[in-house]
């Protein structure tokens, strides 16, 4: 009896030749868009030439600042303007106090008005709604006309000259209540219905749960009101004699010299006032532009 003969394993098959890529398509430019496009960027060169402007003539002597015809380019550039403003020591000051009191009116924007946030957004009382029309109709009512009765409470309390005294009346902020409770009120309930289960109450769930999960939302909320606060010039101006306590914008007006307006010194004070507000911005951009995302601003 002959032994079988083994059966010879079936050849691979040959692998498929590699597809051809697939060519790109150029993306086509409808006319609105390029038309978006042009008035953006029209719209950006506007905005920035005045500090382009501040810049150049930052470091111009002060004779160019006034010389006819003007100049963009400074024809002998100089560094003497901000020489002159650091060695006065004011900027320093002014930065010190600005920081001071923008920080104080953030941190406490942020508290108030996430607490406030959440009751209109998460708890259920009687007048709830027309509480919260009349926080939204704050909005509507500019703040010069409460200029006189805020001074004479602060005059009453005795904080007239001092970091609380400019700071307190800046806090109230009903735009940024209205904010932060339309973010809230995306948040999903099975969050907060699980943490109400393990026994948590409305406080451990706003620091333990929705504040978490608002963080993009609460750093746009907390720029946009440092930013408000740093550029605020009206209340400051007036809830201040003490020229120890002059924030950067009020502190502007002062920087003339004994003949008059010096241009070039008062364009570097401005230059050197708004570096930390571009250096907050340039690191916090994604989270501005994270939150003003996600609360669905326009």
């Amino acid at each position: 009896m002959s032994a079988p003969t083994a059966t010879p394993a079936p050849a691979a098959a040959p692998a498929p030749a590699p597809a051809a890529a697939a060519p790109r398509r150029r993306r086509r430019i409808s006319p609105t868009g390029a038309a978006a496009t042009v008035s953006a960027l029209v719209l950006a060169v506007l905005w920035l030439l005045p500090l382009v402007w501040a810049l150049l003539t930052s470091f111009k002597p002060e004779a160019e600042t006034t010389a006819v015809p003007i100049r963009w380019l400074p024809i002998e550039p100089t560094v003497e303007a901000y020489r002159q403003v650091i060695a006065r020591g004011d900027i320093q000051q002014w930065l010190l106090n600005s920081t001071v009191i923008s920080t104080l009116v953030t941190v406490l924007t942020l508290v108030l008005c996430a607490l406030a946030a959440y009751a209109f957004s998460r708890t259920s009382f009687r007048g709830r709604n027309a509480l919260l029309l009349l926080f939204i109709a704050g909005i509507m009512v500019p703040p010069q006309v409460l200029i006189v009765p805020l001074f004479d409470q602060m005059r009453l309390l005795g904080m007239v000259d001092t970091y609380w005294g400019v700071a307190l009346p800046q806090v109230v902020a009903p735009v940024m209540i209205f904010i932060l409770k339309r973010f809230f009120d995306a948040i999903p309930h099975d969050y907060l219905e699980a943490a109400h289960l393990d026994g948590a109450g409305h406080l451990r769930v706003l620091v333990s749960v929705v504040l978490p999960m608002s963080g993009p939302i609460l750093a746009a909320v907390g720029i946009f009101t440092f930013v408000q606060a740093w550029n605020n010039f009206l209340w400051p101006f007036v809830a201040t004699t003490d020229p120890a306590l002059m924030t950067v914008p009020v502190g502007l007006g002062t920087v003339q010299g004994a003949y008059g307006i010096q241009y070039a010194q008062q364009m570097a004070a401005a230059v050197l006032g708004a570096a930390p507000l571009i250096a907050v911005f340039m690191l916090f951009q994604r989270q501005i532009v994270k939150g003003v995302t996600d609360a669905g601003l326009k």
